[in-house]
Order: C-alpha cells, then sequence, then structure tokens
C-alpha cells in the first residue's frame, strides 16, 4: 500500500471517528464520512468492506489496548498493574475524547457494535479483575466481594465521563488529564487499603 492510500484510510478513519461520536454511528452515512474526509465514496468499501467494518478499523487503530501489553511487567504486582490501568483509561477518555464517547454510546444503547467495543475493552476490565483478586490474596487489598470492588473501581475510573448530571456543581475549568488520573488513583487505592495509601 502506497503512502498516499495509507493516508487515505487513516482520514476516513479519522472522519469516521468524528462523525460517530457526534451524530452516533446509525445516524452517519458513508457518504457523510467521505465528504468529510475528501475522499471518493467508494473508497470506503475498497479500503475496509462497509460501514461496519470501519467501525472496527477504528477500534483496531485507535483502541489503546496496545500500551497497556507493552508494560506487562507491572501486572506482576496488583498495586503496580491497577494503577496503571485506571492511569491508562483515564488518559484515554480524556485525551481521545471521539472514541471514548463512541464506547459509551454503544454501551449505555447496547447496539449490535457493542460486542466489538466489548471485543476491545473487557480484556482490560478482566485484567484489573484479576489483579484486585491477586491483591486481596497477597493481602495488599482490602474488600468482601470481588464483584463489588471492580464495579467500585470501575465507577471511580469512569466517573468524569458522567460529569454532565453534575457540570453546575463543579469547576468551570476542564478535567486535567494528569490530576484526575492521579487524584482518581490515590481514592481507588486508599478504598482498597493498598499499602502506602494515607490512612
Amino acid at each position: 500500500m502506497t503512502q498516499t492510500e495509507t493516508d487515505m484510510k487513516m482520514r476516513i478513519l479519522c472522519s469516521a471517528k468524528k462523525l460517530f461520536s457526534r451524530q452516533g454511528f446509525e445516524g452517519t452515512s458513508v457518504r457523510q464520512i467521505c465528504e468529510e474526509a475528501g475522499a471518493n465514496v467508494a473508497l470506503v468499501s475498497y479500503y475496509f468492506g462497509g460501514k461496519e467494518k470501519v467501525f472496527h478499523a477504528i477500534f483496531e487503530h485507535f483502541f489503546p489496548g496496545r500500551q497497556l501489553s507493552e508494560h506487562e511487567a507491572h501486572f506482576t504486582h496488583p498495586v503496580q498493574g491497577l494503577s496503571l490501568i485506571v492511569r491508562e483509561i483515564i488518559r484515554f477518555s480524556l485525551t481521545d475524547r471521539e472514541l471514548s464517547t463512541i464506547i459509551q454510546q454503544e454501551m449505555v444503547l447496547n447496539t449490535p457494535r457493542a460486542e466489538v467495543v466489548n471485543a476491545f475493552t473487557s480484556p482490560v476490565w478482566s485484567k484489573a479483575r484479576r489483579l484486585l483478586e491477586q491483591g486481596r490474596e497477597e493481602g495488599l487489598f482490602h474488600f468482601e466481594s470481588l464483584d463489588q470492588a471492580l464495579l467500585f473501581v470501575m465507577g471511580a475510573t469512569l466517573a468524569h465521563k458522567q460529569i454532565g448530571c453534575g457540570r453546575t456543581l463543579l469547576s468551570p475549568q476542564d478535567l486535567l488529564v494528569d490530576e484526575t488520573a492521579e487524584h482518581t488513583l490515590h481514592f481507588i487505592l486508599k478504598a482498597l487499603g493498598a499499602p502506602g495509601s494515607p490512612a
């Protein structure tokens, strides 16, 4: 594939990601994607095989699961591993707001594409569950129910995604990525009774 073809594929993916996040998958046509990308309408079929496959390609290209696999050594220690997951999910959701919005839309509406979303997100949360279980076995985390602990970690990690309903209660400035990640992580580790967490 030539550089020009690679660039065009990327323009189509970026345009689709932008439009899916704003209008939803169903509300976005192939024609709109191509107009946004400055591409011939036939190129979606030629490069991807249709709109559904564009959706899947967006996750293959932009979902940050590969970054986590590059840090496999962190996952031998429950506190380090869970900390990495929490930080990376928050960084991702605050820096790639388009894909983060797409994930939220598809999961809340339980669309036919939720299965694709789950294929990418479930392994991350499964890893967090294993780390919680390992941490409890090693006496690093203290909780009664593994399911409830996982729900708490997920809820705290994704709380900033629900900010719309409480926006008037918060300071007017945007959430800072690193600050949000560290505050959330501090809150989670303290709640789990992790070593080194303030009492």
